[in-house]
């Protein structure tokens, strides 16, 4: 629900333009997507404490309730302003949803294998959710309508809800003492907001507008704020900064930066190049992305058993050393591309490397912290890859205008499928380099430990180890 409701509406939004006149009321249409994603990334820090001080399946059914309050309004919006409102409201609960999930399973599974499948299944589902959306949102749109693509959440969160309360054992409230650190919660979450709001304007306006600069300049200054509120001023921080000296949590939000900026990004290039380039219709999108999303889910499910025995090193290593070479492939695409020849072969390449990438990265991001900081590391590790997908898309999404515009075709013409298939190919391989990034940051991931080497007696070994 979290990751779908992030890309499901991609296909729809000429419709809903159309339908609720959103160029007649004065609001922009990206805005059915910003409002989702500025509201996840300014709460997911937040969400994860709420889950550590108040319990995690508390926390937890408040945010499935709100995520599935909120898409019960929105499909049923009659103008711009209440659906933007309602993906807001999305968003929220989908922050504090998503720190949980991590939470509850981590606390629930604590045997090594046991806690790596149910982390293999659950990057499985979260990584194919992004490109499964594109397939449902096509579907949905084309035999039903727009709506039904928010309404479906409806029956699905109420049948969470009665699942969770069965199945879910909630957790000790923490000891006395261990409070909320309320301007580090105010400063972070009112800080990656403007950030990731400048970064959304910016493709609309552009970085020197002074709507992007005041709110760039603001998100800054807030999260310095929040920094030294962390380093010096609260008692019980909200992130204590120390967690970055554990080299597996601090390279794994690395690796998780990089690859979701990449991942995300072919979601979004790779469905134009379908529809724009080689004009696919929505369905037809929407099933070109099955090999993508089967690959995720056989990917993640795939190295579950692996990673107890090896590390997320290795695995984190060869995923995306398979991702970079899929990613290469796909950018080589353009108006004479066919599917099997052209397409097929990088998309299971991409999804397999993701796959395994998704898995390593949630083990190593939650290794060696204690029970109670369980949120913080799920709610770090949600809000690396929020921003990553962010300021990675706008990223690229600008260096593919830029080709784009520089080759001056007429709209509609071959020569202008060809510049837009120019500009695809630039932002694809952009991809690639974040994904290469992500491999240079996985050489850092440490090894794990071999019970030979441990000391007998005593010691024991540093958190950072």
């Amino acid at each position: 629900m979290n990751v779908l409701d992030a890309s499901v509406v991609n296909v729809a939004l000429p419709v809903i333009s159309d339908e609720l006149r959103f160029e007649r009321s004065g609001f922009q249409l990206q805005w059915v997507n910003n409002a989702y994603t500025i509201a996840v990334c300014g709460f997911l820090l937040l969400g994860g404490r709420l889950a550590d001080l108040f319990g995690q399946r508390r926390i937890f059914l408040a945010g499935a309730g709100l995520f599935t309050l909120a898409s019960c309004v929105g499909g049923l919006a009659d103008g711009p302003a209440t659906l933007v409102l309602a993906r807001g409201f999305q968003g929220l609960g989908a922050a504090v949803m998503a720190p949980a999930t991590l939470t509850v399973l981590g606390s629930n599974f604590t045997e090594p294998a046991a806690r790596a499948r149910a982390f293999g299944m659950w990057s499985a589902v979260s990584g194919a959710g992004g490109a499964i959306g594109v397939l449902v949102g096509g579907m949905i749109t084309e035999w039903f309508s727009w709506r039904w693509i928010l309404l479906v959440n409806v029956p699905l969160g109420l049948a969470l809800l009665a699942v969770v309360r069965w199945a879910v054992p909630e957790t000790r409230r923490p000891e006395k003492g261990r409070g909320l650190d309320v301007p580090g919660a105010v400063t972070v979450t009112l800080g990656l907001m403007a950030v990731v709001y400048a970064i959304a304007e910016s493709h609309t306006h552009g970085w020197r507008s002074p709507q992007v600069v005041t709110a760039l300049t603001a998100g800054v200054a807030l999260l310095a704020l929040f920094l030294l509120i962390q380093a010096r001023l609260a008692a019980h921080p909200l992130v204590p900064l120390g967690v970055f000296r554990n080299r597996p949590v601090a390279t794994a939000n690395a690796v998780a930066f990089c690859s979701i900026a990449a991942l995300f990004s072919t979601f979004y290039f790779f469905t134009l190049v379908l529809q724009h380039v080689l004009g696919y219709s929505p369905l037809r999108t929407g099933l070109a992305y099955l090999p993508l999303s089967l690959g995720i889910a056989v990917g993640g499910w795939g190295v579950s058993s692996v990673v107890p025995r090896t590390g997320p090193r290795p695995i984190l290593l060869g995923g995306l050393s398979l991702s970079v070479a899929g990613l290469l492939w796909l950018s080589r695409a353009d108006e004479t591309a066919v599917y099997v020849s052209d397409l097929l072969g990088p998309a299971l390449l991409l999804g397999l490397g993701m796959g395994a990438v998704l898995n390593a990265t949630t083990s190593a991001a939650t290794a060696g912290l204690p029970p109670h900081q369980a949120g913080l590391a799920s709610g770090l590790l949600n809000t690396t890859r929020q921003l990553g997908s962010a300021l990675g898309l706008v990223i690229l999404a600008t260096a593919a205008s830029a080709r784009t515009a520089s080759a001056g075709a007429e709209a509609g013409s071959e020569a202008a499928r060809h510049a837009l298939a120019s500009g695809y190919g630039l932002a694809l391989a952009g991809a690639a380099l974040f994904a290469f990034a992500g491999l240079l940051a996985a050489l850092a991931v440490p090894a794990p430990v071999r019970e030979s080497s441990r000391p007998s007696r005593g010691g024991g070994g540093s958190l950072a180890s």
